[in-house]
């Protein structure tokens, strides 16, 4: 057995007039406000609606969502037809399940479609209420899904597809044996979406087992950050940071910004320094309820928040086109965090700026960052805030690829189509 990669420099789709979608989707879609195919989108949907498992890698911002939203969409049968889920997406945050549900719902505009979010810290009894009167599409997190298939609340007999969003996320915050589970409950022959940002061999391993033959999409540029983010560096002493961060605030003046640190107390020390200046200044970190957790969110998306200090609880599915400056006040301490923190700003082709502090005896993680990206950082500088030594990269090396391993065969069902 085989993996096949797509080349995806060829025969560029410009159009969603391009793809076989129905008229109710292409009105859903002019609604939305989308006006060409991203290229996870214009390669993904037309493998997706043929029924192949695809593994597709692309940066957070690129349209993944509607990538795997919309060949579903497509297929589903009506409610009236079978009232058990027939696609689950799997997400690693509550954060990311809401917005998934809501692009969900906006594309499914026009044609009766169910979808529930099933996440941590949400009223499980209206979960429990949506799941007996029918549901189509369910989003959740794997340990919250997982949950539900121990109530034997969640029926998988009649999935057909399976999308895994963000997994190479989900494999490092330790969700594989939930994940593992709800994959084995679901038919064998069942459709198998992959997305995630890197291919690490946590993600791969997991495709090995439960994919078949599946199609790789790398629509990640051979640098693997944004072309469209400024990305600079600061060298500080750890004594100087807050000063330096206020100066800079100053000096950006940004739309909107997110200051993340490394810990949850850190984080809120850093608030309330900040918010003395202020006022609209928000903090967001994984011990918040969840209720206060949606309510920061949505003051960011209104617009009512413009510095927004937080963890990297949203370094992952926080997808919003304001968000204009990105700030490492604690250098992350893995290189695919500094990527996904990256990538909160310049969404969909937008320009944005990131800055990351750097103090003394942090040089090498520096250096893994830009060899990780494959681009150097630029270094900055503001008057009255000393520059201590750091040892940095010269240049960064090149990126490799590992080869994609084989994968095991498993008997798939007959493509579907709608209708």
């Amino acid at each position: 057995m085989k993996t096949e990669v797509l080349d995806t420099e060829s025969d560029p789709i410009d159009s969603f007039d391009d793809l076989d979608l129905s008229p109710v989707m292409r009105r859903a879609l002019r609604d939305a406000g989308f006006e060409s195919p991203t290229p996870i989108q214009s390669k993904l949907i037309p493998l997706a609606l043929e029924g192949d498992d695809v593994i597709g890698q692309a940066r957070t911002g690129t349209g993944k969502t509607a990538a795997f939203a919309i060949p579903i969409l497509e297929q589903l049968d009506p409610l009236e037809e079978c009232r058990d889920p027939q696609a689950i997406i799997i997400v690693p945050t509550r954060e990311l399940a809401d917005q998934v549900g809501r692009e969900t719902v906006m594309l499914a505009k026009g044609e009766p479609t169910e979808v529930a979010v099933l996440a941590g810290g949400k009223d499980i009894k209206r979960q429990l209420r949506a799941l007996e009167n029918g549901v189509q599409i369910v989003v959740g997190t794997p340990g919250r899904l997982h949950d539900h298939l121990q109530r034997r609340s969640l029926r998988t007999d009649k999935v057909w597809c399976v999308v895994l969003d963000e997994a190479d996320r989900m494999l490092d915050i330790g969700f594989r044996p939930q994940i593992e589970r709800i994959l084995r409950k679901c038919s064998k022959d069942r459709q198998t979406l992959l997305l995630s940002a890197t291919l690490p061999p946590t993600v791969q391993k997991l495709a090995e087992s439960y994919m078949y033959d599946p199609i790789v999409i790398d629509c990640c540029d051979k640098d693997i950050a944004v072309d469209t983010i400024e990305q600079h560096y600061f060298t500080v002493a750890h004594n100087k940071k807050v000063e330096l961060l206020e100066k800079l605030l100053e000096r950006e003046d940004p739309e909107q910004a997110i200051v993340f640190c490394r810990t949850k107390r850190g984080t809120d020390r850093l608030y309330r320094q900040l918010s003395r200046t202020y006022n609209d200044c928000g903090s967001m970190h994984g011990d918040l309820a969840q209720r206060e957790r949606d309510r920061v969110l949505q003051q960011l998306r209104d617009r009512k928040l413009r510095i927004l200090v937080a963890t990297d609880v949203v370094g992952r599915g926080i997808d919003i086109s304001t968000i204009s400056h990105i700030i490492n006040f604690d250098v992350p301490q893995d290189c695919d965090d500094y990527v996904h923190r990256v990538g909160r700003t310049g969404r969909m082709g937008r320009d944005g700026i990131a800055f990351t502090f750097v103090v003394p005896g942090e040089g090498e993680v520096l250096t893994s960052i830009e060899q990780r990206i494959n681009k150097e950082l630029k270094r900055d500088h503001i008057d009255g805030i000393d520059e201590p030594q750091v040892q940095t990269a010269t240049a960064p090396a090149e990126v490799v690829r590992k080869p994609s391993k084989k994968l095991n065969p498993m008997h798939r069902k007959i493509t579907r189509r709608r209708r």
